[in-house]
């Protein structure tokens, strides 16, 4: 990962990458959490801490059984008190491995001290819990890959580009002099093979400009091929402009280049400035929301072992209840905040670290999971657990 602190205050984060097609071993893990999480995070205020909260959005994949996974994005908000997450369900193939170019995106509002979250320049959130933006180096943006289980993986090459926005809505590129990496595997070479190795290659000059890293599963390992929709089909539906924005000139942009599109694109800064929904091609639509290659509905023990798992919590501590109506499975909704899902709901009261990465715990967790393919919807963990 690297991490940046502008010296100024920051009041957005925004990157983009392509949804590449991650794979997986076929074998059988067990009930281990193998997961890779490619993500933007931005910390509005590190002044006590550089644990304090902070909001994270990006793409997530997991190894769910021997031949399955899940695959697509999520945004989540971390504090000292606890946490929640979300499964994003609106967007162009946000589950599928197409090679589609996304932005992920979050903008301070315009009164207060929370935060809206947007994904391909539409809301799907806002934060409640986050601090008051300060001066100075207290701010931070953070990019880069996390891989849980990385004998299981191959992550081919993601370009991640990053900018964020100043106090007077400007959007900047961070000067190299105030940007650090973390690499915590040897980077890969003749004597550190893979699976346990990172490439990684900073591009920057004087700004951050593009932040390159894979985890390849084998030497020289071949990228699996995917299929891409083309822009001419995506686009062959939409309106001329939506809200303002020139779509035509957006689905161009995107495909070609997204951290430019706010300066370019007619329209589309003066939309996101009013968190408005700005790309038609990126709304919800029947069909999108499950990933194709996890047609199997999971069961009761699968879901247990892996709550248990993801919130590092005894399997005999967790409570399942099973979808309401399980004999519509198949007509499930992809609204936007995963309500549509038919899903198991998992809870328990044991202390749980929820799913951040650090040696706090907190009272119990709720979280739910889709009955058709096991893929986290939505959880929340401690105080999160009552914000509205």
């Amino acid at each position: 990962m690297t991490c940046s602190q502008p010296g100024e205050p920051m009041i957005g984060g925004f990157a983009t990458w392509r949804n590449i097609p991650i794979t997986f071993d076929q074998v059988d893990t067990g009930s281990a959490t193998v997961q890779v999480a490619n993500y933007l995070r931005v910390s509005p205020n590190t002044s006590s801490s550089p644990l304090a909260p902070n909001i994270e959005i990006g793409l997530y994949a997991e190894k769910t059984g021997k031949t399955t996974h899940t695959y697509g994005p999520r945004w989540s908000e971390l504090t000292t008190s606890g946490g929640r997450t979300q499964a994003i369900k609106a967007g162009v193939n946000p589950t599928k491995p197409d090679k589609r170019n996304h932005t992920y995106m979050t903008v301070r509002q315009d009164s207060g001290n929370q935060w809206d979250v947007l994904y391909d320049f539409n809301k799907v959130g806002s934060t409640t819990k986050q601090l008051k933006v300060l001066g100075g180096n207290t701010n931070r943006i953070d990019v880069g890959l996390e891989v849980t289980g990385p004998q299981y993986i191959n992550v081919p090459s993601l370009a991640n580009r990053m900018q964020f926005m100043t106090g007077n809505k400007v959007w900047q590129q961070v000067a190299t002099a105030n940007v650090a990496k973390s690499v915590t595997l040897p980077v890969c070479s003749a004597s550190h093979k893979p699976p346990n190795c990172f490439t990684t290659k900073l591009t920057d000059n004087s700004k951050f400009t593009q932040w390159t890293l894979s985890k390849p599963r084998r030497q020289a390992a071949a990228s699996p091929t995917a299929a891409t929709q083309s822009r001419d089909a995506a686009v062959a539906d939409l309106p001329a402009t939506f809200n303002g924005v020139d779509q035509q000139a957006l689905q161009a942009c995107l495909e070609n280049d997204p951290d430019n599109c706010l300066g370019t694109v007619p329209g589309l800064s003066e939309c996101v400035a009013a968190i408005r929904i700005c790309n038609a091609a990126a709304l919800p639509s029947a069909g999108e929301a499950e990933d194709a290659g996890a047609g199997v509905d999971v069961s009761a023990a699968d879901i247990r072992a892996r709550a248990a798992a993801a919130f590092d919590v005894s399997g005999d501590s967790v409570a399942v209840e099973p979808p309401v109506a399980p004999a519509v499975l198949k007509k499930r909704s992809n609204a936007a905040d995963g309500s549509g899902d038919t899903a198991w709901k998992v809870t328990s009261t044991s202390p749980t670290p929820g799913l951040q990465r650090t040696d706090r715990r907190f009272d119990g967790f709720t979280a739910r999971y889709s009955a058709h393919t096991g893929a986290l919807l939505e959880a929340c963990w401690g105080d999160l657990c009552d914000a509205s």
